[in-house]
């Protein structure tokens, strides 16, 4: 029989797990995104589970008001929201981790990834392959447009391209085909006069014409 005592040594022996990797790893002078992101999540889960349920403030019982994760930052030298957002990247999928630790992600900008799903994680972690990375303005562009529906890879491309910085916003040009008709017959379609009109400007692009 196990008893009591077997449902507490869990428990314990992860905490001390925890504090062991975490107490290793920050004696490396640089430590990767990923080591700390999984590590301080270890830490974490361990100084709760140590201090079992928390009261209603969220307070951790070591004898201070402080959360959880705001205690580990003291500990370790970051704030509580840092903490948080290393946390985070433990959510995005390999690949994407892989390009943070590579410097290839920027850190804010995989946080915001990390809240997209998977399958949409893959989808960007092949555009980044592709194009170098993405910035923040474009993974907003993305999210805004998860919320409002639907996502397919194209579109999620197409959302990228068109929200990339500096990129100039494509005008667009229309003729009515009531202008159209005062210098076309009848028997010219939309797509008859479409097709003279670009012959005409290729012309005159060439100088073959003048206006």
């Amino acid at each position: 029989t196990y008893g009591f005592g077997a449902r507490l040594w869990k428990p314990v022996l992860e905490t001390r797990q925890g504090a062991v990797v975490l107490a290793y790893n920050i004696q490396r002078e640089e430590l990767l995104p990923s080591e700390k992101a999984f590590a301080y999540k270890m830490k974490l889960g361990a100084m709760k589970r140590q201090a079992g349920r928390p009261p209603k403030n969220n307070s951790c019982q070591s004898g201070t008001n402080l959360r959880s994760d705001e205690e580990l930052g003291n500990q370790v030298g970051e704030s509580a929201r840092s903490i948080q957002r290393y946390i985070r990247l433990t959510e995005l999928i390999p690949g994407l981790l892989d390009y943070v630790d590579k410097k290839r992600l920027q850190f804010t900008v995989a946080v915001d990834i990390s809240y997209i799903d998977k399958e949409i994680q893959t989808w960007l972690f092949e555009y980044i392959k592709e194009n170098g990375t993405v910035k923040a303005v474009q993974v907003a562009a993305l999210r805004t447009a998860l919320e409002v529906g639907p996502m397919t890879q194209a579109k999620m491309i197409s959302i990228l391209v068109n929200s990339q910085p500096g990129r100039k916003q494509e005008q667009k040009i229309t003729f009515s085909e009531k202008k159209l008709r005062n210098f076309f017959s009848e028997k010219y379609t939309a797509e008859d006069m479409e097709s003279v009109i670009l012959e005409l400007l290729d012309q005159w692009k060439r100088g073959e014409i003048t206006v």
